[in-house]
């Protein structure tokens, strides 16, 4: 199985989900996607997760995102923890979830735990880590980002992420640490100074080393 990295074209599939049955290339359309995977149903990390995820989807609407879950379990327990996430999250799950009970996907995907032991299901079969696949509209995987079963993700970070990506490549910069939007943003260095003075018209270039050249966000 060859190994996924930035830049690999996300695997296609046909599978279960909450919202029947998908063809995920087909799904995805000229959007942006994410697919996220979660060790397990009923088990409370996941279920604050895809709480906040829910009360985010107009945010992802926004960014032409299409999001998608994905855990180690079949449809009618999904749809039986939807009801506990809408409750305790206070919220209207939209989003399809996968179901993954024979680790297919997750396997193509190398979503499986392969750090924690006690990350098993009865069988013994091991469980989903809390993985990160940020796919855009030509189906290339552009962020990667997997976190143990015990931690749960930010989705704030996420949104931050796409947010980068998306306006970095439409306006050609890169973004600083802890960068949001409307904050000053980086000239690439494969952009001469002069180069960039026509590509940021009448915005002012501050040059804190001739590598480090900072401007206006022109997205803002």
């Amino acid at each position: 199985m060859p190994t996924l990295r930035l830049g690999s074209i996300a695997p296609n599939f046909t599978a279960e989900t909450t919202h029947g049955s998908i063809n995920f290339h087909e799904w995805l359309g000229d959007s942006w996607g994410i697919l996220f995977s979660h060790p397990d149903d009923f088990t409370p990390v996941c279920t604050t997760e895809l709480g906040a995820v829910a009360r985010n989807s107009e945010e992802f609407k926004k960014r032409n995102v299409k999001v998608i879950g994905l855990s180690a379990n079949d449809i009618d327990s999904h749809d039986r923890w939807i009801k506990d996430i809408n409750e305790v999250g206070k919220t209207s799950v939209d989003f399809p979830i996968i179901g993954d009970k024979d680790r297919k996907i997750a396997t193509e995907y190398d979503m499986l735990d392969h750090l924690d032991a006690t990350n098993v299901d009865q069988k013994g079969l091991p469980l989903t880590v809390r993985t990160v696949f940020i796919i855009d509209p030509k189906k290339q995987i552009r962020t990667l980002i997997s976190y143990p079963a015990a931690v749960g993700r930010s989705f704030v970070e996420v949104l931050r992420v796409i947010d980068s990506l998306q306006r970095g490549e439409k306006h050609k910069f890169t973004t600083p640490v802890d960068w949001q939007p409307g904050q000053d943003v980086i000239i690439p260095p494969t952009i001469k100074t002069e180069d960039a003075k026509a590509l940021f018209p009448g915005a002012q270039i501050n040059e804190v080393r001739p590598y480090l050249r900072f401007v206006a966000d022109p997205s803002k």
